[in-house]
């Protein structure tokens, strides 16, 4: 296995990296230097390691850096591929690979390739491949296991569902792949809101400003989706158009954390 892990300057200074608190940008590194090549990690062992917190996990999670495998708190680095490089010889495919491919399943893996001093695989490793029976303790961080279930315990997030209805509603043209509309919507999920409340919130709003050229502008997945997500959805039928502008909300909404 790769002796050396590295961090993409793109997104550890970007801004969205640096807005989280110190605490969850360690762990964040600490995640990234104990995964394997395939970038997997068990994350519950080094949250007590750093002493991190579960919020921590939780923040990386609805930030998009992380995906929470099982309930074990298997963790996946998401930008794995553009922060390390590995030589396809010195990599070792990871223990947990079939659990990473079932949980996300357009995942592209880096393949092994035989060493040329040795004509062999690179192996197996035993660091850092924490088995169940090497863990610290058998209780779970917090008590809300729930946050962690395994991704096959429920459907895969309709992000393409929303999108379209998006554009078939207002007439535009968004992109359900977008990283940053599906952190988005990644987040008002982790908050237990529902695909019809997604529905209601675009119809809400588009009911609104889509005859209105100044605020037609804002029918878009940072500003639907954003931290106003809940008061859109409760807002009563409108007969005219709110004068607010949407970006005199708060700074997250209008960068779209």
């Amino acid at each position: 296995m790769a002796d050396r892990r590295m961090f993409s300057k793109r997104i550890v200074e970007s801004a969205r990296f640096i807005k989280m608190p110190s605490s969850t940008q360690a762990l964040y590194f600490h995640l990234g230097l104990h995964a394997d090549d395939d970038g997997v990690v068990e994350g519950y062992n080094i949250m007590l390691q750093t002493g991190s917190t579960e919020d921590d996990l939780k923040l990386l999670v609805a930030k998009g850096f992380i995906t929470v495998l099982n309930e074990d708190l298997v963790v996946f680095v998401n930008d794995w591929k553009e922060n390390n490089r590995i030589r396809a010889d010195r990599k070792v495919d990871s223990i947990y690979k079939n659990l990473l491919i079932s949980m996300l399943p357009q995942i592209e893996l880096q393949k092994p390739k035989v060493r040329a001093d040795t004509g062999k695989f690179a192996g197996r490793p035993m660091d850092n491949q924490w088995t169940a029976q090497d863990r610290l303790g058998k209780d779970r961080l917090g008590k809300d296991r729930k946050t962690y279930s395994p991704a096959v315990a429920a459907p895969p997030l309709p992000y393409r569902e929303i999108v379209d209805y998006l554009n078939q509603k207002a007439g535009t043209k968004y992109r359900s792949t977008t990283k940053k509309t599906q952190s988005l919507i990644k987040a008002r999920y982790h908050e237990k809101f529902t695909l019809d409340d997604f529905k209601k919130v675009i119809d809400n709003k588009v009911a609104e400003w889509k005859s209105d050229n100044e605020m037609a502008k804002y029918l878009r997945p940072e500003t639907l989706f954003g931290t106003k997500f809940e008061s859109y959805l409760n807002q009563k039928e409108v007969g005219q158009h709110q004068s607010e502008n949407p970006l005199y909300g708060s700074a997250e909404e209008h960068w779209g954390f």
